[in-house]
């Protein structure tokens, strides 16, 4: 059996994860992004300044290892990759930990060539993990393709548009 690993990829608070959700729903194998998680663990820990340690990268490198592993089905659907970790750590100026490297190079070979690029929808909503502004946000998604590309990946467009349209539009991409 051929496993089928697509990542969606994008700006903070494009709607990735709503996509993600609403995958869900129509059956799909998803993994939910870490970063989020991570932060909320580091939040609960006491430990202020998440994006700005490179611990931080190290830590959700590790968290979606594990869920890649655990995740199974014929096609898997990612709310972010190691790739979007490398993203981060360009965009915060921080050194790329071994582990980090180690999973981008793996990424390669792990998911698809293509990850679905999931373009803003105009606006971000701040949440207690999410704190960019739209304008960061742009840059933030920038970076994002331009690391994906550098690592090989095609970037496959998903709009700005209603969400069932989104999905029926995932959907027919991966055929």
């Amino acid at each position: 059996m051929s496993i089928h690993r697509y990542v969606l990829t994008g700006a903070p608070g494009a709607g990735k994860t709503t996509l993600i959700d609403a995958l869900r729903e129509r059956g799909h194998a998803v993994v939910a992004e870490a970063a989020t998680d991570v932060i909320a663990r580091r939040r609960a820990d006491g430990r202020p300044g998440e994006w700005r340690d490179p611990s931080f990268l190290t830590e959700i490198t590790e968290l979606q290892r594990q869920r890649e592993l655990a995740a199974t089905g014929e096609v898997i659907f990612f709310d972010r990759s190691p790739v979007c970790t490398l993203a981060l750590a360009h965009y915060s100026d921080l050194p790329v930990p071994p582990a980090l490297q180690a999973a981008v190079d793996r990424a390669t070979g792990f998911y698809r060539r293509q990850a679905f690029l999931v373009r803003p929808l105009g606006f971000v909503v701040k949440t207690a993990a999410r704190r960019i502004s739209y304008a960061d946000s742009l840059r933030f998604a920038a970076i994002h393709e331009d690391v994906y590309a550098a690592c090989g990946f095609t970037l496959l467009d998903v709009p700005n548009e209603p969400v069932a349209d989104r999905v029926a539009r995932i959907e027919a991409l991966i055929g």
